[in-house]
């Protein structure tokens, strides 16, 4: 398969900020540490500039743009010294290194200036509380994601069937393999992505987990034992998708339950996991109190338990998979992801709430051979009566309709559609 190492990775959300530059409000994009924020930035800067409309960018990292952040004057002489009066866009990389930043933004959105803000960060807890809170009524919050399986294999296959990938899936089912393989062993971080090789992709995921630890946990959160919480994500990592035990968890890493849920999230609101609660309307029949784990990125998941080879019996790497695209695709808003799990041990992998109501979807990482329904999923379907449930596998497509309830068995790559 042909590959292009100069190719530029095509992000769907950078559409999404495009839309956002018209609005009068300050856009704040945060996700992760070196998920892509800057790149995409800097693509929207080139196209603006090319289109004849004036810029001007800062990057807080960077001692001699951060100087002019000391007061809200001394970054609006700099402005106009670049850009003028007029209409503009002003960016702003890593937000998080200006303190009360979100007071700071405030003040300079209420002077009602001619300039669009456009402004990022890593998952700081100033970020987004903060520097939120402060912004009500004045922001418009994008969050961004690792790069998603779709965009991986348009990278990868050099944009050849950018428009019709869902045709290369169905005809190319070897390639396709190969491909999931590969994303389910490094995951969707830019930087891993276009590496070549497994040794730079290896050392790429190193580098950035001690930058997520050193920068956003030690510095920027102040956690006083950064060790112990390494050793939490690499715990996690372990017994991902599996029902967490407060207490065990936290004996096992040395600390107190109450330190461990601190820790956890952090995790949460850095981006590093995703905390799943259980679904339930009858509190005396279902495990209610316990939540489960995912991680946000299957690289990141794998470096954290230090391995990389995936094969088909790692379920739960897959279910992680599953997750991520459900979590891209379905939790916005109001909108939640939760499980379900009985105490008779019954057990549907998600629960996705959509306008319809409730959508039960089971993980199958296998090729399916027929519509074979298991005890738990029927279960969930006696109880809830949803109008809809998912099995989601590898390749096998069918539909049948139980208590009135229609399953469609579908190959993962179709809940991109």
């Amino acid at each position: 398969m042909g590959y292009i190492k100069e190719l530029m990775i095509k992000r769907s959300i950078k559409q999404s900020i495009v839309n956002n530059l018209s609005l009068k409000e300050v856009t704040i994009i945060i996700g992760a540490r070196q998920i892509g924020k800057t790149t995409v930035l800097k693509e929207i800067i080139t196209d603006l500039k090319l289109s004849g409309k004036k810029v001007v960018y800062f990057n807080l990292d960077i001692e001699d743009d951060n100087k002019h952040f000391a007061t809200q004057q001394q970054l609006l002489n700099k402005i106009r010294l670049e850009v003028g009066t007029d209409k503009a866009y002003v960016f702003i990389d890593e937000i998080q290194q200006k303190v009360n930043s979100g007071k700071f933004l405030k003040g300079i959105f209420d002077m009602d200036l001619p300039y669009k803000f456009v402004v990022t960060g890593s998952g700081s807890l100033e970020l987004k509380e903060k520097l939120s809170e402060s912004l009500t009524g004045r922001k418009h919050l994008i969050e961004m994601k690792a790069v998603n399986f779709i965009e991986f294999v348009n990278y990868k296959t050099n944009y050849k069937y950018e428009n019709r990938i869902d045709k290369f899936f169905k005809i190319e089912p070897q390639k396709t393999s190969l491909l999931l393989n590969e994303y389910l062993s490094f995951g969707g971080y830019p930087a891993v992505v276009t590496e070549v090789t497994a040794e730079r992709k290896l050392e790429i995921m190193n580098e950035i987990f001690i930058s997520y630890i050193t920068k956003d946990i030690s510095f920027l959160l102040g956690v006083r034992y950064p060790d112990k919480f390494v050793k939490m994500i690499k715990l996690l990592a372990v017994q991902v998708g599996g029902i967490l035990n407060y207490s065990q968890l936290a004996q096992d890493i040395g600390i107190r339950v109450e330190t461990l849920k601190t820790f956890l999230w952090y995790a949460e609101q850095t981006y590093i996991i995703s905390i799943i609660k259980p679904y339930f309307t009858n509190r005396k029949k279902e495990l209610t109190k316990s939540p489960t784990v995912y991680f946000n990125d299957i690289g990141m998941l794998n470096f954290s338990r230090n391995r990389f080879e995936v094969n088909n019996t790692d379920r739960m790497i897959f279910q992680n998979f599953i997750f991520t695209i459900l979590d891209q695709k379905f939790k916005q808003g109001l909108s939640e992801i939760n499980f379900w799990r009985s105490k008779d041990k019954a057990e549907v992998d998600f629960v996705v709430h959509i306008k319809e109501g409730i959508m039960p979807i089971e993980v199958k990482y296998k090729n399916i051979q027929k519509s074979t329904i298991t005890r738990s999923f029927r279960s969930f379907v006696s109880n809830y009566k949803p109008n809809k449930g998912v099995f989601v596998n590898l390749s096998y497509r069918d539909s049948i309709i139980i208590n009135k309830t229609k399953v469609d068995f579908i190959p993962y790559w179709e809940l991109y559609l």
